[in-house]
């Protein structure tokens, strides 16, 4: 019993003393257009479907590179080519991408690669396109895409880290295997670290519009303007309208078959949980799926849908460098380009995903305070955003890209 008491005295003592100041900067990749990247990749991008060997060839070849490729860019309608379009100019804007190498094909009437490669260039980095049929076929395409890659990848590695405040900085919110200590735990924890980026001067992305039924007056409430509560209310009324409307209920579907095993029982339950995310930052902005978020300080609030490839895909396209993805499942996603830091307050999920998992802070049912939790969140998410390499990237899992649609292949 004494060593018991003296055990608890110690932590008594330790959280007593004052903490040492949130760091306020960080160590990135200065950008031309003002952004900064947490990463310097080469992005080979696949304009489409039928490039996609060739990216993936390219790619593999060249260190400091990751690519890109999707089933997509031909047979869809107008609204879905101009979404797959978007979404590509999105991730080559990201400013984890120092210079973007574009793989196309031939297009008729459809959007081309150049089109791709004139919106990124708007940014001041370097863009190249390679064209497949515009040479002799895939070997030729390969050996070209290549060489101009590794002239890139050389410029790249030239560049230098800077240091960069933290109004620079913005931080991707998602979760995924959601139970019912997600709201209580990791989530509150990742909440904390929304308001201290915000506080000081940055940005953060709530998604997954799925995840806030129930909890619409709550974020409605957070808002800056009445004007961007009522666009919550819409989005999430669109979204449940959209899923009716092929004669299904959204709550067949969410909660998940792994939330209802972790104890959720509704999608409000599930929603009250999933927004502690967000703290108590204002939210400045309602915006579309992977529509890149505007400069301004505060909560950005993304309408995705909960699959979480889909999700995170949005995020990335809006921006964002480096992404809190909190867990109590073990869910082992990551993007490519936008570094994915999985953190869980599930001691089981700590234990039986020890490799994957970035920041355990089970030990908030130990008593660990919540603005401790969030602090060991917080010093991790810089410390990535300054170079360190998350477990996903270590272990080279890029399976988080899904461009999301909204009508048929034709």
């Amino acid at each position: 019993m004494a060593k018991k008491t003296k055990t608890n005295r110690a932590r008594v003592s330790r959280r007593m003393k004052k903490p040492p100041r949130l760091r306020a900067t960080w160590w990135g990749y200065r950008r031309e257009n003002g952004d900064v990247g947490s990463r310097n990749y080469l992005l080979v991008l696949s304009g489409l479907f039928s490039a996609n060997p060739v990216c993936e060839r390219v790619a593999r070849t060249l260190r400091h590179s990751v690519s890109i490729t999707h089933p997509l860019g031909r047979c869809q309608i107008a609204p879905d080519l101009e979404r797959t379009l978007k979404t590509l100019v999105g991730h080559g804007l990201n400013a984890n991408a120092g210079a973007v190498l574009i793989i196309d094909h031939y297009h008729e009437n459809e959007r081309s690669g150049e089109e791709i490669a004139h919106e990124i260039a708007r940014s001041g980095k370097r863009v190249e396109v390679v064209n497949i049929r515009k040479g002799s076929g895939i070997a030729e395409a390969t050996a070209k895409a290549t060489r101009i890659g590794m002239e890139m990848v050389r410029e790249l590695t030239n560049e230098q880290r800077q240091e960069a405040p933290v109004s620079k900085l913005l931080v991707g919110l998602n979760c995924g295997r959601s139970d019912t200590i997600s709201g209580l735990s990791h989530n509150k924890a990742a909440g904390w670290v929304t308001d201290q980026v915000v506080r000081l001067g940055g940005r953060a992305i709530l998604a997954e519009t799925t995840e806030m039924m129930g909890a619409e007056n709550i974020l409605a409430a957070k808002c800056v303007r009445p004007s961007l509560g009522k666009r919550i209310w819409k989005i999430v009324r669109e979204t449940e309208k959209h899923v009716l409307a092929y004669g299904v209920d959204l709550r067949g579907s969410q909660p998940t078959t792994d939330n209802i095993a972790g104890g959720l029982t509704t999608i409000e339950e599930k929603s009250l949980g999933a927004i502690q995310k967000a703290g108590t930052a204002p939210i400045v902005d309602v915006i579309p799926w992977a529509k890149r978020a505007s400069r301004t300080s505060g909560l950005h609030v993304m309408d995705t849908p909960g699959h979480g490839g889909e999700s995170l895909t949005g995020i990335c396209a809006g921006g964002a460098q480096v992404l809190v993805f909190s867990t109590s499942g073990g869910l082992t996603i990551n993007h490519p380009l936008m570094s994915t830091i999985r953190v869980t307050g599930n001691p089981a999920s700590a234990h039986l995903n020890l490799d994957t998992t970035d920041v355990d802070v089970s030990d908030i049912f130990e008593g660990l305070p919540i603005q401790d939790a969030g602090r060991r969140i917080y010093d991790e998410v810089i410390d990535v955003a300054s170079g360190k390499m998350t477990t996903g990237e270590i272990l080279c899992l890029a399976d988080a890209f899904a461009i999301n649609r909204c009508g048929p292949s034709v």
